[in-house]
């Protein structure tokens, strides 16, 4: 069975000052995510104090290696201890204005909390998010996908789950046909993101830290949910963000399942879907 390998079987295949974070009411158990050997922070990827959360957190965790879903490796590559610590420099060296990630200072802090931390970048390259309109996941991701499942169909009910998720953070505008591919390509980010956090722990140990949105950081499904499964030894935890809201409920909860669920005040955005117009097609 492939998920009874060793780690290292598997990986043979292949600030300026803090933001402070406000009042975070929980639930589930914040314990987990400090003796975890991967812990997955999610975020909304707009909110400050989502961002601010994750500085917190990495501060208290001091983990050897951050993985950021937001860096290519090549980007990551790039970063050196003296450029963790001057952060119009470190944003300079990755080109983060090119990069259509939001604002570096809402991201910084993170970096800056653990400045002598190795970083890992485990952004899906384009041309793999392209090559699933032709190929294969199994053979776009190369010869560990396996260990992710990427050579297996999902399950039925996932699949429709997934599919209309993906319609829906499109704005209900996306063409039918293209569901499929759009979930074959989060299947391939959350494997690069599981892939990506082994390597840092097999390289360094944990605890690993990885730096993601709430999306592939749920543990249902998401690159928690592939780290255990290619690598049941390594402990995991995932903490997922949302925002409070008017409802009764009281909090837009993320999706999905996580040790700990925490709420802050949303981000101020305009309407992301009032120039998301695409024709739908039977």
């Amino acid at each position: 069975m492939m998920r009874a390998l060793a780690l290292p079987a598997l990986l043979a295949f292949t600030l300026p000052a803090p933001l402070m974070a406000q009042e975070t009411p929980a639930t589930g158990d914040l314990s987990a995510l400090t003796g975890a050997d991967v812990v997955f922070l999610g975020e909304i990827h707009d909110n400050p104090a989502h961002h601010a959360r994750q500085a917190e957190l990495v501060a208290e965790i001091q983990p050897v290696a951050l993985v950021f879903e937001m860096l290519t490796a090549e980007q990551a590559a790039q970063v050196t201890p003296d450029l963790m610590r001057d952060e119009a420099a470190l944003q300079s060296a990755l080109a983060w204005n090119d990069s259509g990630w939001p604002d570096f200072s809402m991201y910084y802090p993170i970096f800056a909390a653990a400045p002598d931390a190795a970083v890992f970048g485990a952004e899906l390259p384009r041309e793999e998010a392209r090559a699933v309109r032709d190929r294969d996941l199994a053979e776009v991701f190369g010869p560990s996908a396996g260990f992710y499942g990427l050579d297996e169909p999902l399950e039925r009910d996932e699949q429709a789950a997934r599919q209309q998720m993906q319609m829906a953070a499109h704005c209900d505008a996306l063409p039918i046909e293209m569901l499929p591919m759009m979930v074959d390509i989060q299947r391939l980010r959350d494997a690069r993101l599981a892939e990506t956090a082994l390597s840092a722990y097999a390289d360094l140990g944990g605890p690993v830290v990885v730096i993601t949105g709430n999306g592939h950081a749920r543990r249902d499904w998401g690159a928690p949910a592939l780290v255990e499964r290619a690598a049941g030894e390594v402990t995991v935890a995932a903490l997922g963000q949302g925002e409070t809201s008017g409802d009764a409920e009281g909090m837009d909860a993320p999706d999905g399942s996580f040790d700990l669920v925490e709420e802050a005040a949303p981000a101020e955005r305009d309407d992301p879907c009032e120039d998301f117009q695409m024709p739908q097609s039977n």
